[in-house]
């Protein structure tokens, strides 16, 4: 049912986001809500042609999740709470995508928030757990920084921020309110240095990661990036260009080390998100939304085939046990290949004309050797792991069990993944056609225009050279192992955002514990109290028990001392 609702909504959506961008209309529908202290709170609805093309991908998207997770959850006892989990989910960044006011937004945020939790945990178990709190927790500091936004733009009398983005860019409400959004979308979009929840979210369930990855949770950032562009200013976009490149080279660098295979494509999105924030930050942002929506297409039917491979070997997601999958999952591989190419940017898939156009676009604006260099290297690296994951998952050594029975039989995965593998190839051209009203006209050199091919090639020969050394360095390469640790554990970043943050926190909390609580206040505090209530008590109840006695013994010293002094 959700499935075929989602699927005629987002055709229409589609058709409707032709028709605006024709037409070259915008709809803005307000309904007031109440007024507090002359500043009104509306319920507003912004209907153009980005956020319908937008929505009408996370519906598509969604729609071919719902039915995939039909057949991958079936064995799952509560079947449909996952269902009503990902279509709230899917509601949340619906609100988010059409509202230009920031208390809508917030809803649609902390909505994504709260169920990508409940979807991160839905497995209960120790690791669930603390992925979902690392996530959340992460998340809030997104929350907060826009709240903190909200309370900034109360100075406007309205929180509709559309209307005061480029007259008020040089207000300084307003540039507190773009670092504000700048750090809420990096924490969403897992920038330097949020970036460990976003490999640990990988403990929800496969449909949902292809979900979050492609078009919904991790994309939000970026998109509120898109609609705040026009107020960033330059020292900000500068920043935000230095964070989202260190970002792709982390991510890259990380996932040639990395031998989980969701984690590997984890650190892909990663990889991706960094791009799209620093093609933002050199102030394009239509190209960033343009590789936003060619990047949902791959990367969702990538989980997918990801999902498909781990289902079919028991759970197992480890690529070292994979290997010549393609002669028993030969459909499925087909599929993961092709995705594999559209994301490492093969000539005429859907991520080159996006990639393509970035890194040429990069090559004509030449900004400094540094950002250059870390853009062609990140690319690099990014058919480097693509091609090391295709070497160890389909074409080198089967190490899973001997006795298996591998094959294409999910019928329902295998068509979901049909309906979307159509767009991976012919999605990109598709939409530079329907992006662009002129085409962008690209003049550069015969190295510079071949440089993204070379880094291309040497991106292949890396990942089969990573993969050699991987599968047979002997002893005396262990030296290399703390090497390796450190680049694929992001640069220490989970150690630094879970130990770092609690060791402190909870080594004072002992220390305050046993040295004021268990210490001196207990001494001098109510335990003291108490022993000076119990000895007076011992006290009284000595003098009630024996008072005939020492009223005797009081009147026989008085008798004394009365006998003495005469």
């Amino acid at each position: 049912m959700y499935f075929l609702s989602f699927l005629l909504l987002s055709i229409n959506l589609f058709i409707f986001s032709l028709w605006l961008m024709i037409n070259d209309y915008v709809f803005i529908i307000e309904y007031k809500l109440l007024v507090l202290n002359s500043s009104g709170l509306e319920m507003v609805i912004l209907v153009d042609w980005m956020s319908m093309l937008f929505m009408s991908f996370v519906l598509y998207i969604s729609s071919m999740v719902i039915y995939y997770s039909v057949e991958y959850m079936m064995g799952d006892l509560k079947l449909n709470r996952f269902i009503l989990l990902v279509v709230m989910f899917v509601l949340s960044m619906m609100l988010l995508i059409i509202s230009p006011n920031l208390i809508s937004i917030l809803l649609g945020w902390d909505g994504l928030g709260l169920v990508s939790y409940c979807l991160v945990i839905y497995y209960q178990n120790i690791k669930s757990y603390n992925a979902g709190m690392l996530t959340a927790l992460t998340n809030r500091i997104g929350d907060v920084a826009l709240l903190l936004g909200i309370a900034w733009m109360l100075n406007y009398g309205s929180w509709n921020y559309i209307f005061y983005l480029e007259f008020m860019k040089n207000d300084i409400s307003m540039q507190m309110i773009s670092w504000l959004i700048v750090l809420a979308a990096m924490t969403k979009s897992a920038q330097i240095p949020f970036s460990s929840w976003l490999p640990a979210a990988m403990a929800a369930p496969t449909p949902v990661s292809s979900l979050v990855h492609s078009s919904t949770l991790v994309t939000a950032g970026v998109y509120l990036l898109i609609r705040f562009n026009f107020a960033l200013s330059y020292n900000l976009l500068l920043l935000l260009l230095f964070i989202g490149t260190m970002t792709m080279f982390m991510a890259g660098l990380g996932a040639n080390f990395e031998f989980d295979l969701k984690k590997i494509i984890a650190l892909s999105t990663l990889s991706q998100l960094g791009l799209m924030m620093s093609i933002l930050a050199l102030g394009d942002y239509k190209l960033s939304f343009f590789h936003l929506l060619s990047h949902a297409l791959f990367k969702a039917t990538l989980f997918m085939c990801a999902g498909c491979i781990i289902h079919n070997l028991n759970n197992c997601q480890d690529i070292r046990f994979m290997g010549s999958l393609v002669k028993q999952l030969p459909l499925t591989c087909c599929f993961f290949n092709i995705s594999n190419l559209s994301l490492c940017g093969f000539p005429f898939l859907a991520g080159f004309y996006s990639k393509d156009l970035i890194l040429e676009i990069l090559s004509m604006n030449y900004l400094n050797m540094f950002i250059y260099l870390i853009f062609f290297i990140s690319t690099g690296l990014t058919v480097s792991y693509s091609f090391r994951l295709v070497y160890y998952s389909l074409v080198g050594d089967f190490n899973f069990l001997a006795l298996h029975s591998l094959s294409d039989s999910g019928k329902i995965m295998l068509k979901s993944m049909m309906g979307l593998i159509f767009f991976v190839i012919m999605g990109g051209s598709i939409l530079m056609w329907i992006l662009f009203s002129t085409p962008y006209f690209i003049c550069l050199p015969i190295l510079m225009k071949l440089m993204a091919l070379i880094v291309t090639m040497f991106g292949v020969w890396l990942g089969i050279e990573f993969s050699y050394f991987t599968l047979n360095y002997d002893v005396k390469s262990l030296k290399l192992i703390n090497i390796s640790l450190f680049f694929s554990s992001m640069w220490n970043m989970p150690i630094l955002s879970t130990f770092g943050v609690n060791y402190l926190s909870i080594n004072l909390g002992k220390f305050l514990y046993l040295n004021i609580d268990q210490g001196w206040s207990e001494y001098f505090g109510s335990q003291k109290i108490y022993l000076n209530m119990k000895k007076m008590s011992i006290f009284n109840q000595f003098i009630f028990f024996n008072n005939m006695k020492i009223y005797f013994m009081l009147l026989v010293l008085y008798m004394i001392i009365l006998f003495l002094m005469i």
